[in-house]
């Protein structure tokens, strides 16, 4: 199979789909890998290292999307790149269709079948793709947070840690999952107080047991959850449900029982946002106020670590991007019951319901489009 790797366009996006690592590996496994020139230069990765590892560089990114077998990314397709898109095509990256029908709507009239990281499974119910991101995002988020903040940049003027005589910053994480978790400790390591609320009991034990000492937790009832908005410095969103939109948790009107300048983080943004008030923001230009409340809303946090985070995801799409260039898709969908559910698209047919109810489309299912 020809493999294409093409440069992130999306804007701040410094993350490259394929490492010198994998693509060695692609090679190792009997198949050709294309790569555009400087795709790897956000990540520390130079065109040579690709070069070493057996990859041809390619100067555009016409020239991967016309003669690559699969497509290998790291964000969703932005709209001129979704025009390359052809029927027969195999796309594997992060997706995010449910809040974002226009790029549903191009993936479905190209014909291509699209692979998405985020819903790709495992035995355990958990999301291997997203994880790493996500373990990335959630360190992140107190970080970004904590600069949002600071007084020049329009927050609170409040200090993470606190210092003697002055109490810490309450940070509230909504989500209890790893970017929750993650975000959490993280909170608590720079000398916050801070809490974790979710909805799952079984969670909130594990949690309570391995970190007890660490955060708190609560129960996401929509009581709590607004009691304790109020008496935080900083709100992280960090909810998930699997391929659909995120459910609002905070709503405009709520915003003005929040104390002035608090800071929301939205991790949840590629998913529509779990704040009424999020929409979608870049590095360049990050951090927005609506009624006071400063919010961060990066749609892509882990491309401000851009090697830590290329690595990260590298490390986990591999196994999966071998086994889709072995077997074809088709095969190593039906063998892997685990990749099968990051089927979204295929040959203009939405192939993952949950997409499907967020937009109003009609979809199949996995096994219908395996069988067609």
């Amino acid at each position: 199979m020809k493999i294409g790797c093409p440069t992130e366009i999306k804007p701040q996006e410094f993350r490259v789909g394929l490492t010198p690592n994998a693509a060695q590996e692609a090679i190792a496994h009997g198949h050709e890998v294309i790569v555009q020139a400087g795709a790897g230069v956000g990540a520390g990765f130079e065109d040579a290292d690709y070069t070493a590892a057996g990859a041809t560089i390619i100067d555009t990114a016409e020239e991967i999307f016309a003669s690559a077998d699969m497509i290998v990314k790291v964000k969703e397709p932005q709209a001129g790149e979704r025009k390359m898109l052809r029927e027969g095509q195999l796309l594997f990256t992060y997706l995010h269709l449910a809040p974002d029908p226009d790029q549903t709507r191009d993936l479905l009239a190209s014909g291509c079948t699209a692979i998405a990281y985020e819903t790709v499974t495992d035995r355990n119910g958990g999301l291997p793709l997203l994880a790493p991101m996500s373990e990335v995002a959630g360190r992140l988020a107190p970080q970004v947070g904590a600069w949002t903040l600071q007084k020049a940049n329009g927050g609170r003027g409040v200090l993470m840690g606190g210092v003697p005589g002055v109490g810490p910053a309450k940070v509230m994480v909504i989500g209890g999952g790893v970017v929750g978790t993650h975000a959490a400790r993280i909170a608590a390591g720079m000398g916050a107080d801070v809490t974790v609320l979710d909805r799952s009991l079984p969670r909130m034990r594990y949690l309570d047991d391995i970190y007890g000492g660490t955060f708190k937790t609560a129960y996401a009832s929509a009581g709590n959850t607004i009691e304790l908005a109020r008496q935080a410095d900083m709100i992280i969103g960090a909810v998930l449900i699997p391929g659909a939109a995120a459910p609002k948790l905070i709503s405009r009107a709520q915003l003005s029982e929040l104390k002035p300048g608090a800071a929301l983080v939205d991790v949840a943004i590629d998913q529509g946002g779990c704040f009424e008030t999020s929409k979608a923001t870049t590095h360049q230009d990050p951090v927005y106020e609506v009624d006071g409340i400063m919010h961060y809303c990066v749609a892509n946090m882990p491309g401000a670590v851009a090697r830590t985070s290329t690595i990260a995801l590298g490390n986990a799409t591999m196994p999966f991007m071998l086994a889709l260039a072995d077997k074809g898709w088709k095969q190593a969908c039906a063998d892997d019951p685990h990749l099968k559910a990051g089927l979204n698209v295929h040959s203009g047919k939405l192939t993952y319901a949950a997409v499907g109810e967020a937009l109003g489309i009609e979809s199949i299912t996995a096994d219908q489009a395996i069988v067609g």
